[in-house]
C-alpha cells in the first residue's frame, strides 16, 4: 500500500554509520511500527526506537541530545530542502 522505502533508509544508516536510530511516525504509519523495526534491525547494526512524542512536522523534531540518539528518521513529511540564496 505504501512505499516506505526502507531499503533506502537501510543504506542512510549505514552511510551515517548510525548506531541508534530514532523513528518519528505519523498516527496513521504507526500500525507499521514492528514491521519498521524487524526490517531495519535485520539490515542494519543500528539500535532502532520510536519517538512516542508529537509527530507534526519539520518543526516537531525530538531533541537528539536529549535521547542520545544520532539519527532521525520522520516518515510521512516532505523532504528537507536546503534553501536557496
Amino acid at each position: 500500500m505504501y512505499n516506505l522505502e526502507l531499503e533506502r533508509i537501510v543504506s542512510e544508516i549505514k552511510k551515517a554509520d548510525a548506531k541508534t536510530v530514532i523513528i518519528q511516525l505519523p498516527d496513521g504509519l504507526k500500525p507499521k511500527a514492528k514491521e519498521i523495526q524487524e526490517f531495519l534491525k535485520k539490515n542494519t547494526d543500528a539500535e532502532i526506537m520510536f519517538w512516542g512524542g508529537s509527530c507534526f512536522g519539520a518543526c516537531d523534531t525530538p531533541n537528539l541530545q536529549d535521547i542520545k540518539a544520532d539519527f532521525l528518521i520522520q516518515f510521512g513529511h516532505s523532504e528537507w530542502k536546503k534553501p536557496t540564496l
